[in-house]
């Protein structure tokens, strides 16, 4: 049996702590308040706002009392989209498993979703993770992280079956329970969606997980692989910028922690500006290699750090006072959830792209396991590149590679429809929203 169909007979995740890792790598990227929507297109997609309620623990047996408390629930916030193009019940709904914070920053920069929507009239619908956004059980932020107790329900577990009961209530309601499922997500959301059609394969027809460490666990992979590849990443560039960073990691201790910044620049070294993390030009390691070895000579090591650091911390010129220790993305869940082992079964239908330039690359797959799961890699892809909206700067790799994602997934409808003796042809409804 190949090592990696080995590791596809465990799926059920559950929590680990922290610090399994000698090393633990920075949090997964999510929302930042700083970056603008409309930038590249994003933020122009039109979706409803809607909320569910749903029970913060699925796998216990409440009491009758315990049914009527508002605390064993909570409203789950989701996003569906109004483009006019879905082709009603029975027609594909494309379904984003919610990351690590805001899902309206996440809807906004998972521009593939929105535009291969109409090519398959599906209906695009965007779920928040439970803890994150405005996803919040017991009322508030401030009770949902209080203490062990109250964080004790943010589990990936949990969070795969508010999908699937969100899912297949939305379907239930439309009268659309033929309609196939297609799973996205990226980095911790592209873990979900693996493990979601995984577990819950009745629900979907196939997923992509993008940028997903899946194997990034102790005894999987060496715990080094994540910083190895974000050393690799800046060696590429200049040797002398690598070594200056190294030499500057005394001093960095001494003042205060900014490693962080070297590893978001290597997760997001895409070669077309953005706004993801915050506002970065195209290529930014090679944007702040530059301006490290270009400082006169005499420079200290910190002042050649602090020019190059401010590509990630204010490329734009218009932020004050660097906060080290900020937390803007809303990722601060991710500490207490940390999960440990992966993949139950052997599965079928899953789309692993990795980006080389990534260091979470590390921890993903990139190799086909089977004919059905299928690792599409970019040596010169970053985090999720592929879930990013299209922009006319995008490389011919790039574009290539997309279209080879949606001819697999468009497979996977074909099959869908075929083993139901049907051939589908949409037809667009005028507003899938307001059903």
């Amino acid at each position: 049996m190949y090592p990696l169909l080995r590791l596809l007979l465990l799926l059920f995740p559950i929590l680990l702590p922290a610090v399994a890792w000698a090393l633990s790598p920075p949090r997964f990227p999510g929302s930042h308040p700083h970056a603008r929507l409309g930038a590249n297109g994003l933020g122009d997609y039109a979706y409803e706002t809607r909320y569910f309620r749903q029970r913060l623990d699925h796998f216990s047996f409440p009491g009758v009392e315990e049914e009527e408390d508002d605390y064993a629930f909570f409203q789950q916030r989701y996003l569906v989209g109004r483009g006019g193009g879905w082709a009603g019940p029975g027609g594909p709904i494309f379904f984003y498993c919610g990351n690590e914070g805001d899902i309206a920053w996440f809807a906004a920069n998972s521009g593939l979703v929105w535009e291969a929507a109409p090519r398959f009239a599906a209906l695009v619908i965007f779920a928040e993770h439970r803890y994150y956004g405005e996803s919040m059980p017991f009322g508030s932020k401030a009770k949902a992280y209080n203490n062990s107790k109250s964080l004790a329900y943010l589990t990936a577990e949990q969070a795969l079956a508010d999908f699937a009961v969100l899912l297949t209530d939305f379907k239930r309601k439309l009268s659309a329970e033929g309609s196939p499922v297609v799973l996205f997500g990226g980095s911790y959301g592209g873990m979900l969606a693996a493990w979601m059609r995984l577990k819950y394969p009745h629900i979907a027809v196939g997923a992509l997980a993008s940028s997903a460490p899946i194997l990034q666990f102790e005894d999987i992979v060496p715990s080094t692989i994540f910083y190895d590849l974000v050393s690799d990443d800046f060696k590429r560039e200049s040797i002398s910028c690598f070594q200056t960073i190294k030499d500057s990691w005394k001093a960095l201790d001494d003042q205060g922690n900014g490693q962080d910044a070297y590893s978001y620049l290597a997760m997001v070294d895409y070669p077309i500006p953005s706004e993801f993390l915050m506002p970065l030009p195209a290529n930014p390691i090679k944007e702040v290699c530059r301006r490290i070895d270009s400082q006169p000579e005499g420079t200290s090591i910190l002042e050649r750090i602090y020019a190059g650091v401010n590509v990630y911390y204010n490329y734009t010129g218009t932020v004050g006072c660097f906060d080290l220790n900020d937390d803007p993305h809303g990722m601060g869940g991710w500490d207490w959830q940390n999960i440990a082992k992966v993949l139950e079964k052997f599965g079928s239908n899953i789309i692993f792209f990795n980006g080389l330039l990534d260091p979470w690359s590390g921890g993903g797959v990139l190799k086909n396991i089977s004919e059905s799961l299928i690792a599409i890699v970019a040596p010169l892809g970053a985090h999720h590149i592929d879930l990013r909206p299209a922009t006319p700067e995008d490389p011919d790799w790039l574009v290539s590679l997309r279209e080879s994602e949606l001819k697999i997934i468009s497979g996977w409808l074909s099959d869908y429809y075929g083993a139901q003796g049907a051939l589908f042809q949409p037809v667009a409804l005028k507003d899938p929203a307001a059903r």
